[in-house]
């Protein structure tokens, strides 16, 4: 007799606010949670705002050969062959237009680009502040040097905006010129127009054969709020952004409480057999 269907076959996460803690690295007790998965015969995809060559090691260390989803849904990376399964650019005259649009509105921005392809470079120009110190980026002389090679995402700060108050004001002018998100502190982003974390995780679950009801979708920022419409079940951490809590079906702890192992250790326990 078939064993009974995992009730999630798909488990979603996000990496920042989310899987990782503050130092950039995953528990022990979130690593032993996603082996309970894997035994179980789920699938664990990584989506994330970050590129694809910003994941690498994280994807290694995490053991993931398979499909992660990156540069908010922007691309769907394979990391066992090391290439990108489908990508998306964001126009570069677009993004140029965009960025006029808002400054028209609230003064300067500083921006940074993420370019496409599995060695993309982050590029920043002068007055631009890494919101992950830890990510490498190139600083470049003048903005015009942001649109050398093609691009899959613009990274906006302001001197004195907040996030959400500067998100606000991009959505109201950038209109179908881009996808306007914001996925962490000092992190608001234009990204090719009707690409969500969403899309790149509805084809990579196509790709694997899993329906949208079988997902499970860990997330902190309103970046995640098209994943948790997608997914059958999202799970908001502790101190997740309001926008998200929202919309969420279930709030665990925070990353640094291992939120996200919590709730899968309840529902992929060890007595759970193995998928042949």
């Amino acid at each position: 007799m078939d064993p009974t269907p995992l009730a999630y076959a798909l488990i979603a996460t996000d990496l920042d606010g989310t899987l990782l803690r503050g130092d950039d690295t995953v528990s022990d007790r979130s690593l032993a949670a996603l082996a309970r998965v894997a035994r179980a015969g789920a699938r664990h995809l990584v989506v994330t705002g970050r590129p694809a060559p910003r994941v690498r090691s994280l994807l290694a260390d995490l053991g993931c050969t398979g499909l992660a989803v990156c540069g908010q849904g922007a691309q769907v990376y394979d990391a066992g062959a090391d290439r990108l399964l489908w990508s998306v650019r964001l126009d570069r005259e677009l993004a140029e237009t965009a960025l006029g649009k808002i400054e028209a509105e609230v003064g300067q921005v500083y921006a940074a680009v993420d370019q496409d392809g599995v060695d993309g470079l982050t590029l920043i120009e002068p007055g631009y502040r890494m919101p992950h110190p830890t990510l490498p980026a190139v600083r470049v002389g003048r903005r015009d040097d942001l649109w050398c090679e093609p691009i899959s995402k613009v990274l906006l700060r302001h001197a004195t905006l907040s996030d959400d108050e500067l998100a606000a004001v991009a959505r109201s002018v950038v209109g179908s010129l881009a996808t306007v998100t914001m996925s962490g502190p000092g992190t608001v982003e234009l990204q090719p127009s009707g690409v969500t974390k969403a899309t790149g995780l509805a084809l990579a679950a196509e790709w694997l054969g899993i329906d949208a009801g079988r997902a499970l979708a860990f997330g902190d920022m309103p970046n995640d709020i098209p994943m948790f419409d997608w997914a059958g079940h999202g799970v908001a951490m502790a101190d997740a952004h309001p926008e998200l809590k929202a919309v969420a079906d279930e709030v665990t702890l925070s990353n640094e409480d291992d939120g996200v192992a919590v709730v899968l250790e309840r529902l992929f326990p060890t007595g759970l057999p193995a998928r042949r």
